[in-house]
């Protein structure tokens, strides 16, 4: 498949899903929807998404015909990053995040690994784990958060040794310390 025509397509339930790289609302709606989410994703300017679509590094999930979620990935190497995953809130837990990240890996294709960060307080690393994804190391996060940063890499082709995995960190978060301290 080629990595600049992408087109992923899932049919349930009377609803089509597919995964494009070009779309007329593609910037507006990214940034829209990572504003919405501002407390579990980190912030890229517009600017950025408007670079990465030229990369052709966005992916589009159309539910419809209407934008539902995107991923943004990183550039195609030895190690693929991913550096976002949201879908709108209504089109949660119906597998279209799932196609997202089988667009990324199809993209990644060629590749050893794919990696990601996902704050240790979100129910996305139940979604990361059911995947195949492992967590391979734990690290602090920013001080405005203050939560931990579970960092998940699935291995896409063998490699002399396989990942050492450890268990994910998990809980609340607390920025109560970094609030008291702001005022």
């Amino acid at each position: 498949m080629d990595k600049n025509d992408m087109s992923l397509d899932l049919v349930s339930s009377n609803n089509e899903f597919h995964v494009v790289k070009a779309h007329p609302d593609l910037i507006l709606y990214i940034d829209s929807l990572q504003k919405k989410n501002a407390e579990a994703l980190s912030f890229y300017p517009k600017q950025v998404f408007e670079r990465e679509a030229e990369k052709g590094r966005l992916f589009l999930g159309l539910l419809n015909g209407d934008p539902c979620g995107y991923i943004y990935v990183g550039a195609h190497g030895g190690d693929v990053k991913c550096h976002q995953v949201c879908i709108q809130y209504d089109a949660r837990r119906r597998l279209y995040g799932a196609t997202l990240v089988q667009a990324l890996e199809d993209y990644a294709k060629g590749s050893f690994s794919i990696t990601l960060r996902c704050g240790f307080d979100l129910d996305a690393n139940e979604f990361w784990k059911s995947l195949g994804y492992r967590c391979v190391a734990v690290q602090d996060g920013g001080v405005r958060r203050m939560r931990k940063i579970n960092v998940w890499r699935k291995q896409l082709m063998p490699e002399l040794f396989d990942d050492i995995e450890v268990e994910p960190a998990n809980g609340k978060a607390d920025a109560s310390v970094w609030r008291r301290a702001k005022s």
